[in-house]
Parts: C-alpha cells; sequence; structure tokens
C-alpha cells in the first residue's frame, strides 16, 4: 500500500535519523575493521623456505588485500550514502522518490534508510 503524502512528518524524520545515525556507527565501526585487517594483512610475519608455498600465501594475501579494499570501497560508499540521507532529513526532502516524486513507504526505508527510489520508480531502471 503506497503512501502519497508529500513529505514525513517530523516525527518520522527524527524515528529515520535515529536509525541512519545507528547505522553509520555500525558502518564505520565495520570500516575500521575492514581497514585494521587490511593494514595487518601487510606483516603477517610468515617465513617459509618453500617457494612454492610462498608463492602460494602471496597470491592469497594479494586476494585477501583486494577483497578488502574492495569491502573498503563499499563500506565507504554505503556510509556517505547514508549521511546524504541525513542531510536530506534536514532539507526535509528524506523519504521522497527522486524519480516519481511520490513517498517512499516507511517499511522500504526502514530496510534501506539510504534509498532515494520507491521500488516502482527501481524497476523502471
Amino acid at each position: 500500500m503506497e503512501d502519497k503524502r508529500e513529505k514525513y512528518s517530523e516525527k518520522d524524520l527524527v524515528e529515520f535519523k535515529e536509525i541512519i545515525l545507528a547505522k553509520i556507527a555500525y558502518a564505520e565501526e565495520d570500516l575500521r575493521m575492514i581497514q585494521s585487517a587490511f593494514k595487518n594483512d601487510s606483516n603477517n610475519g610468515t617465513e617459509d623456505t618453500s617457494p612454492t608455498f610462498k608463492a602460494f600465501e602471496e597470491g592469497s594475501e594479494t586476494m585477501s588485500k583486494e577483497a578488502n579494499v574492495k569491502l573498503a570501497i563499499r563500506q565507504e560508499k554505503f556510509i556517505r550514502d547514508l549521511k546524504n540521507g541525513l542531510l536530506r532529513i534536514e532539507n526535509k526532502t528524506y523519504g521522497i522518490c527522486r524519480v516519481t516524486g511520490t513517498l517512499i513507504p516507511k517499511e522500504r526505508l526502514k530496510l534501506v534508510p539510504h534509498a532515494t527510489l520507491s521500488i516502482e520508480a527501481k524497476n523502471m531502471q
């Protein structure tokens, strides 16, 4: 059931702000752990005389670093998207689909608080 109101109430916006702030805190902690793992990967202190094993381990380490970099980039984008949601709350445009101009359902925003598209608009892409 779609909500056709033009804007969310102050009470709703406060609730969304709390959800977003909590998600930012969790996301920033995750990012710190990813970055910490990335820094620790560069020196894990393994010395081995077997060249084959060493080459395999270096390859694995490179894959691990690449995966961590991708995770960090994805997490940074998620944090940026959440912070943009806070800006939309400040200008009272939060929860309004940027394509259709209709209100994004509250249930969707609770699950995806950085959403800028209604499901209808997302399906049009």
